[in-house]
C-alpha cells in the first residue's frame, strides 16, 4: 500500500488505543472511530513497514454495536475513544484487552472475570486538567498532541466545572493575563485543575502558574465563589517553573479557604491536597477497593500497602487488619494519610514517605513481615527490585496487585510467578467508561 491509497477494509478487532483494526492484502491497518464489523472506505495516512494507519472516509456497512456519538468533539479531543460503540460492548473489549495481555505476556491460561460497572458512564469523574492555550483558550489536548481542543463542557466531568472554566477564560480576557508559551519559557498560566468531592459538594480550584503569584487574584476568586457558591472551598496556585510536560510542580500556596478538600470513600474520610492522588472515579473506586478488602483477607493480618498515595487502600482495611504500613513517595500524600488516619481515629498504621524499593529495603532491616502485600504502582508498573524483596525476603501469603495498565501488570504477575506467586483471580474495574483506560485488580497466593 502507499500513503493517500483509498481501500474498503472489514474491522475485525479492536487496540488498545481503541481503534479498529482490519487486514487488507496481509497487511495490518488500524483506523480510529471505527468499530468491529464495520466495513469502511479508508485512506492511508501513514504507511511503516508492518502496518498501516488509516483514516476514516465513510461507513459502508454499520456494526451492530455502533451507536451515534453524543459529543460534538468526540473525533477531535484525545480523551473518549468509544464514544461510538455500545457500553456493553465496551466492558466486553476492555476485559478482553486484559485477559490477552495476562495470556500473551504473562503466559497464564486464565480467564479474566467480567469487568464490573456501576452503569454511570456520564459525569463520574472528579478532577479535571485543563492546559491554557495563548489565546486564552481551555479544554483538553488533541490526540497525541498539544493541540488545544476549546471544551466548555466534558460529558465525564461535572458541569460545575464547565461553569468554572467559562469564568476563568472570561477572567483571563478581561484581565489581560500572560499565558505560558513552552517555546520560549515565558508567561504565567499554564494549567487549570480541578478536585470535587462527592456530589461536587466540596470543589478545589487550582492554577497552575510559571511564577510566584497571579494578579487579581481576589477578582478571580470573587468570580468563581459567585459561579460555585459555598461548594468552593479551596483556591490554590501551584508553582510549577520548569520548561516541561509536567503538569504540577511540587510547591503549593494556598489563596483563599483551605489547603485541601475532604470526601468519603468505604466510609473513610479522606482529606486532599492539590498534589494528592485519589481515584478520578469515586463510586467505582469504593467496588475497587472492596474487591482488594476480598482479595486480601485482612483478618489479623498485616498489611504493607505500596504506592499508597493518601492511604486510602490501606486505612480501607485497617478495622480488620492487626496492623497497616503505608508506603509513598509523594511527602504532601504522606501528610494527608496521616491526617486521614488521625481523623478517623485508626490508630494501628504506619505511613512512611519513600520510593518503594528504600522502604522495603529498610523494612526488611526491621525484620518486618507482612502477611499480605499490596500494590496499586503508577502506569508504568512496580519495580523489579521491589518484587524480588518482596516475594524473596518478606514471603507474604497474598499479594493483591491494583493496576491501571494490563500491559504492566501481565508484566509483573510474570515475574511474581517466577518467585513462586500463582495468580488465582483477577478483575477488570472499568472506572473510566468511554475512554480506553481499565483497572484491574489482582490476587496473587504463594505455592510454597
Amino acid at each position: 500500500m502507499v500513503k493517500n491509497e483509498k481501500i474498503l477494509l472489514e474491522i475485525t478487532d479492536v487496540t488498545q488505543e481503541g481503534f479498529g483494526v482490519g487486514r487488507y492484502d496481509n497487511t495490518v491497518v488500524f483506523v480510529p472511530f471505527t468499530a468491529v464489523g464495520d466495513i469502511v472506505s479508508a485512506l492511508i495516512i501513514k504507511v511503516n513497514k508492518n502496518y498501516c494507519v488509516g483514516k476514516l472516509l465513510e461507513i459502508k456497512t454499520k456494526s451492530e454495536n455502533r451507536i451515534i456519538p453524543d459529543c460534538e468533539n468526540f473525533t477531535k479531543c484525545g480523551g473518549c475513544c468509544y464514544r461510538h460503540i455500545n457500553y456493553e460492548t465496551e466492558l466486553k473489549l476492555k476485559a478482553k484487552r486484559v485477559e490477552d495481555c495476562i495470556k500473551r505476556i504473562a503466559k497464564i491460561d486464565l480467564e479474566a472475570k467480567p469487568a464490573v460497572s456501576n452503569g454511570k458512564i456520564e459525569r463520574y469523574r472528579n478532577k479535571a486538567q485543563f492546559p491554557i492555550g495563548q489565546n486564552g483558550a481551555l479544554g483538553f489536548y488533541a490526540n497525541r498532541s498539544h493541540r488545544i481542543i476549546e471544551t466548555e463542557d466534558c460529558l465525564l466531568q461535572p458541569e460545575l466545572f464547565g461553569e468554572a472554566v467559562n469564568v476563568l477564560k472570561s477572567w483571563i480576557a478581561t484581565e489581560n493575563i500572560s499565558v505560558y508559551n513552552s517555546e520560549t519559557g515565558r508567561g504565567l498560566l499554564r494549567h487549570f485543575y480541578l478536585r470535587a468531592s462527592k456530589n461536587c459538594e466540596n470543589i478545589m480550584a487550582v492554577l497552575v502558574i510559571n511564577g510566584d503569584d497571579i494578579p487579581k487574584k481576589d477578582v478571580l476568586i470573587t468570580a468563581l465563589n459567585n459561579r460555585l457558591g459555598n461548594r468552593l472551598k479551596s483556591v490554590a496556585l501551584n508553582i510549577n517553573k520548569k520548561n516541561n510536560n509536567v503538569i504540577l510542580g511540587y510547591e503549593n500556596k494556598t489563596v483563599y479557604g483551605s489547603d485541601y478538600i475532604e470526601d468519603e470513600i468505604c466510609n473513610v474520610k479522606v482529606r486532599l491536597s492539590p498534589n494528592s492522588f485519589y481515584q478520578v472515579n469515586r463510586e467505582m473506586a469504593e467496588l475497587l477497593y472492596n474487591k482488594a478488602k476480598e482479595y486480601a483477607n485482612p483478618n489479623g493480618k498485616i498489611i504493607l500497602d505500596l504506592y499508597c498515595g493518601t492511604g486510602t487502600i490501606g486505612l480501607t482495611m485497617a478495622k480488620e487488619a492487626a496492623s497497616v504500613i503505608g508506603v509513598e513517595i509523594v511527602e504532601e500524600a504522606i501528610k494527608d494519610a496521616k491526617l486521614n488516619a488521625e481523623n478517623n481515629g485508626i490508630t494501628n498504621v504506619r505511613f512512611i514517605c519513600a520510593d518503594a524499593l528504600k522502604a522495603v529495603e529498610e523494612l526488611k532491616k526491621d525484620s518486618i513481615k507482612p502477611d499480605v502485600v499490596i500494590l496499586d504502582p503508577p502506569r508504568k508498573g512496580s519495580e523489579d527490585k521491589v518484587i524480588e524483596t518482596v516475594a524473596k525476603s518478606f514471603c507474604p501469603e497474598r499479594v493483591v496487585y491494583v493496576s491501571c495498565d494490563p500491559s504492566t501488570l501481565a508484566r509483573d504477575i510474570k515475574l511474581f510467578g517466577e518467585y513462586g506467586y500463582k495468580l488465582i483471580e483477577y478483575t477488570p474495574y472499568d472506572l473510566f467508561p468511554k475512554t480506553s483506560h481499565i483497572e484491574s485488580v489482582a490476587l496473587l497466593l504463594r505455592t510454597d
